[in-house]
């Protein structure tokens, strides 16, 4: 099976984005956007984990099941954080009647 060479450059330059992002996660760490903090901070995060798994971890030049084990983990930690989520919004459901 023959390998997939990624340049150096590429590298770098990935590199460089994960450097900038983490720059822009810092700086917006200082802003007060109320609730839109986390979703940026969530979202640098999210670009920088999907550049990690598709340079660093070579997912991007990689077979067919490669891809297919990345999306069955993907899969599997949103249906944990499903259930997780769905358990701690309905603990404050009483449904339980009232005493007298």
């Amino acid at each position: 099976m023959p390998q997939h060479t990624i340049p150096k450059r590429i590298y770098y330059i990935i590199f460089g984005a994960l450097m900038f992002l983490t720059a822009i996660t810092i700086w917006v760490a200082f802003i007060d956007l109320g609730a839109f903090s986390d979703v940026i901070a969530l979202g640098i995060a999210t670009t920088k984990a999907t550049l990690v798994i598709l340079y660093f971890m070579h997912v991007r030049y990689s077979s067919k099941l490669t891809w297919a084990a990345v999306f069955s983990g993907f899969l599997f930690l949103a249906i944990l954080l499903t259930i997780t989520m769905s358990d701690y919004l309905t603990r404050g459901w009483d449904s339980l009647p009232k005493p007298w």
